[in-house]
């Protein structure tokens, strides 16, 4: 790709071995420069595939803002930003990240210093604009990642407002694994003649995921969640559940024996960081979570996929099973199913097919618990 010597280096340091397809094909039109459109489900590499040209792109000896990135969540943005600070660290470019929950006057501090990049949520991006703490004026790439989540989100006026402000002159991005209208409209209010580029998403129900299903009471699922940690080698697994409440509830269940942690919307904001960074030095097996851990959050490597609440649809049940069996890794997805679960089960079962199977896992076989 004629990358510069810097940037192999850093690409070589994250582990990143040969290009995803959307980053083989974003990178090289956006060095040409040229908005691009991509749709792709996380995970696919897009942070790359806007990370290698935005730092190929930049000026360091210029000190000012020259990239940004908005994104919908605080975990999103700190990752992306460590990405893209390695990325460009042997070209001296300076990332901050900016997010809600962290005392601005850090980020102060951080603006400062008079960053090349910021990796911003929307919500707080516009809180220093307005206080003068930033200018995006100058910026020369916008990038907007996840943008559906920003949808989904209700952050789309703050988008258009934060746009609004930005060159007109400004090579811009947007990636989002789903093209509603309304993304739709903001790309082409936004951007100019842009690229469209659709990766279809491999359906992580294939070869890589073993999938399982375990038929246990509601009431005996504890259980059953601690005779699988005996007996499968559940080195990272991600345990879903649908509500804040039922996954503080679950992970009282285990924190105490330093088996789990939880992260949720409803923590704040260093307990979540203190929970991702638990989960992935692998000082626990378990991270209890709600959905918003199934997008959105880059852990490197989830063994194990537990949906302890059934999933209340088939497009939920997929985005939960992706965040195993990435990388070309292997992984296991395991659902259990309650009494209260049957129909979704049969909806499942229906369009997942012979590829979910039953698990060996009974706590009901009382010869095995003898044993």
């Amino acid at each position: 790709m004629g990358l510069r010597r810097e940037t192999v280096q850093a690409v070589a340091a994250l582990g990143w071995t040969r290009p995803t397809p959307i980053q083989s094909k974003v990178i090289p039109l956006m060095i040409g420069g040229r908005d691009v459109v991509g749709q792709a489900q996380t995970g696919s590499g897009k942070t790359g595939a806007y990370g290698i040209p935005l730092v190929e792109r930049l000026d360091p000896v210029k000190r000012t803002l020259q990239g940004l990135v908005l994104v919908p969540t605080r975990e999103l943005a700190l990752q992306v930003a460590e990405d893209l600070r390695t990325l460009g660290l042997g070209r001296g470019l300076r990332v901050v990240a900016l997010y809600g929950g962290q005392a601005i006057d850090r980020q102060f501090a951080e603006l400062r210093r008079r960053p090349h990049v910021a990796v911003a949520t929307p919500g707080r991006l516009l809180d220093h604009l307005q206080r003068g703490t930033v200018a995006v004026g100058q910026a020369d790439i916008v990038v907007l990642d996840e943008a559906d989540r920003m949808l989904d989100m209700g952050f789309l006026p703050d988008v258009s407002r934060i746009m609004k402000r930005t060159s007109r002159l400004r090579q811009t991005a947007l990636f989002s694994a789903t093209m509603p209208a309304e993304i739709h409209a903001i790309a082409v209010q936004h951007m100019r003649d842009p690229v469209w580029i659709a990766i279809e998403a491999p359906m992580p129900t294939v070869d890589t995921v073993e999938q399982f299903y375990v038929e246990v009471a509601e009431e005996d699922k504890v259980r059953a969640l601690r005779r699988l940690l005996r007996e499968e080698p559940i080195r990272s697994g991600l345990v879903f559940r649908r509500t804040r409440h039922r996954a503080d509830r679950l992970a009282r269940a285990f924190v105490r024996d330093g088996l789990a942690a939880v992260i949720h919307g409803g923590m704040r904001e260093g307990a979540r960081l203190r929970a991702l960074r638990d989960f992935e030095a692998r000082r626990v097996p378990l991270l209890v979570a709600t959905n918003v851990a199934s997008r959105g959050l880059d852990l490197a490597e989830v063994s194990h996929v537990i949906n302890y609440d059934i999933p209340e649809d088939v497009d939920t049940y997929i985005h939960r099973v992706g965040r195993t069996a990435r990388a070309g890794r292997a992984g296991t997805a395991i659902t259990f199913v309650g009494q209260y679960d049957l129909a979704a089960f049969d909806q499942l079962r229906h369009a997942i097919g012979s590829a979910l199977r039953p698990h060996r896992l009974n706590i009901y076989d009382t010869a095995r618990s003898a044993r």
